[in-house]
């Protein structure tokens, strides 16, 4: 390799490395805006509405542009797209959007970290998928760590963390069915495509969502600060690190983006501390530690396709 040839590879590495790393971030501070969010006297459905209102344009955009590309879909295709948007984004952005009102954003990223987990055991129950000994060691160790900062935020929260942990741990399942279910379209239609078309999908079902709810012309009469608060989640939460994490995913490959990707749950924890005034506990740091402890080991090893095929994804 030429010293030109080898000089754009690094240069190509290193801006996928952090693009990576700033679209997990940004993915990550979901969590907070929601949060804010909440602050104003909103709920998740006009949450999930105003999000999708906002983003699906640019989703739309990029599903017509692609629309021409091959192999050409057909019903059947569209379909079955539908229905994985409809799981994989409607069904786990809710269920995650819900659960934020009664954990705090630094468990809630914790807990969506386990999907690789979730489609790890899915895989081995459903699918007879060989799981080795170090695979579980690594499961064991992720799942413990979730029990430390859990049980941290119980003896805080009280018993509603146990319902908004259910209900984060539904949205991760939600969309580990997702990615286990989307294997071969994502292999013959791309990702850039299925990943807009399916958004097109959940975005229609949030607004329908809210119209059947409440009186749809509501959803425009919010303040100026929700509305600002929205556009970012749409824009910097959702648009941005989605176009960000596949770029990265092209230039150093779906494991390592994935290994990057692990600065989610730490920048969650604290960012909460510092914009929501969530505690930082001894506790919280040992348990956050062992979760990415465990994915790391489950990333770096021999794992099932669909788990290290994840990156895109995180825009629940």
């Amino acid at each position: 390799m030429s010293d030109i040839a080898f000089k754009k590879h690094e240069a190509a590495y290193l801006s996928g490395l952090v693009l990576a790393v700033v679209g997990a971030v940004f993915f990550s501070g979901k969590a907070i805006v929601a949060k804010l969010l909440y602050r104003h006297g909103i709920d998740a459905v006009t949450l999930i509405a105003l999000r999708m209102l906002l983003s699906a344009p640019v989703f739309i955009g990029v599903a017509v542009w692609t629309w021409r590309q091959a192999p050409r879909l057909g019903a059947a295709d569209l379909l079955r797209i539908g229905v994985l948007g409809l799981l994989g984004y409607y069904a786990s952005s809710m269920l995650d959007f819900l659960g934020l009102q009664y954990v705090s954003a630094g468990l809630e990223r914790l807990v969506l970290f386990l999907t690789p987990s979730f489609v790890l055991l899915i895989g081995f129950l459903a699918y007879r998928r060989v799981v080795s000994r170090w695979q579980w060691l690594s499961l064991a160790c992720a799942y413990g760590g979730i029990v430390l900062v859990f049980w941290h935020d119980l003896k805080v929260g009280g018993s509603n963390v146990a319902l908004g942990s259910a209900l984060v741990l539904g949205a991760a399942l939600s969309y580990a069915l997702y990615l286990l279910l989307s294997g071969e379209l994502l292999a013959r239609v791309g990702t850039l495509r299925l990943v807009a078309l399916a958004m097109t999908s959940s975005s229609v079902a949030g607004l329908i969502q809210y119209a059947v709810l409440r009186p749809f012309p509501t959803l425009f009469q919010q303040s100026a600060a929700v509305w600002q608060l929205s556009l970012v989640n749409a824009a910097l939460c959702t648009v941005v690190p989605v176009f960000m994490t596949m770029i990265a995913v092209g230039r150093i490959g779906a494991g390592l983006a994935s290994q990057a990707g692990m600065i989610g749950p730490v920048s969650t924890l604290f960012l909460g501390w510092w914009l929501l005034g969530e505690p930082i506990t001894q506790l919280q740091l040992a348990g956050t530690a062992l979760v990415l402890g465990g994915i790391f080991l489950l990333t770096t090893r021999k794992a099932p396709r669909a788990v290290v095929a994840t990156e895109p994804s995180q825009a629940v």
